[in-house]
């Protein structure tokens, strides 16, 4: 049985009034001892994956089991009890409290729990000793490095040893230095028994991963394709908003009704794009979801799909 198992996910809010759906319908499933990167711009729902993973964030439909357990509608108690012995968290800007030692740091979330202090402080110098921090047990995080910070979270992420750790952009805050013994220590930490998932946009994570998940389109993973004419009827969709963007569309004839949906219901028409227009050409270009929908209007419109590159290329040569 899968450790993580994402059914059918809908996560939705509003955004300047209108409604923003970075997760619609999404699936997942990930296993004991698997390294997992989520690889996607800033925006593209990274965080809020990781947020309902450690039911920090309650998602709007669908169901999310860990280790068989549904965790949607936790509360009370059984939170208290998943939060701290299920999941552990490594945070981008290490969240150490900075009067307490790493040592210290290490031992709180032991100590919460209600382990007797003795246990709690050889447990704490065990973990510092796995991140090579052993003769920096003593240090408050003001004296330390970005790098060492960061592996006292990651000592701190596993004191209960948590089937599931999950970290937001671990190396965001780190030189190129740093990074180097917080990579090394992410890979360590996926073994059998545990399964590490890892949001980030920084791509010297990827030969550590065992999958990665894309959540944003390549701009150029439509590299090669021939273009596309599409016929579509009256009131056609040709593609929702949150859909990947890959290609660039201009419109032959007829014409084609740009909306976006409102946080409250219904939608908003933001354009009608007649013959000889474009439309669609910044999701391909800068790799993200669909901002808008776009449907046929009231008569049969076709419309060309273009790869960004041949795109570029006809408005180049004034076609």
């Amino acid at each position: 049985m899968a450790v993580v198992s994402i059914r059918d996910l809908v996560v939705e809010y509003s955004s300047g009034g209108y409604a923003a759906r970075p997760f619609d319908h999404f699936d997942l499933e990930l296993e004991s001892g698997e390294l997992v990167v989520l690889l996607g711009a800033s925006g593209c729902g990274k965080s809020t994956l990781l947020s309902i993973l450690g039911s920090l964030l309650a998602p709007t439909a669908g169901s999310v089991q860990i280790d068989g357990q549904e965790i949607t509608h936790l509360g009370g108690k059984d939170l208290i009890e998943y939060r701290r012995h299920t999941v552990g968290f490594v945070f981008q800007g290490f969240n150490l409290i900075p009067s307490l030692s790493a040592r210290e740091n290490v031992e709180m979330p032991m100590l919460a729990a209600g382990e007797g202090k003795q246990a709690a402080r050889t447990r704490a110098e065990e973990l510092l000793a796995l991140v090579d921090l052993t003769n920096r047990s003593h240090h408050k995080p003001g004296a330390m490095s970005g790098g060492q910070q960061q592996r006292v979270a990651i000592a701190r992420a596993i004191a209960m040893s948590p089937k599931l750790v999950l970290a937001d952009e671990p190396t965001a805050s780190l030189d190129y230095v740093q990074v180097d013994g917080v990579l090394r220590h992410l890979r360590d930490l996926a073994a059998p028994g545990r399964t590490v998932v890892i949001a980030t946009h920084d791509e010297r994570l990827l030969p550590l991963a065992d999958r990665v998940v894309e959540l944003t389109p390549k701009a150029d993973r439509a590299a090669g394709r021939q273009p596309e004419r599409i016929e579509l009827a009256v009131g056609q969709e040709l593609f929702r908003h949150g859909d990947a963007g890959e290609l660039v569309y201009e419109v032959e004839s007829g014409a084609i009704v740009i909306t976006r949906e409102l946080a409250g219901g219904g939608e908003e028409i933001l354009q009608v794009v007649e013959p000889g227009g474009y439309f669609g050409e910044l999701a391909p270009m800068f790799g993200l979801q669909r901002a808008a929908s776009a449907r046929g209007g009231d008569v049969p419109t076709v419309v060309t799909g273009y790869t960004l590159r041949d795109f570029r290329g006809r408005q180049s040569a004034g076609l």
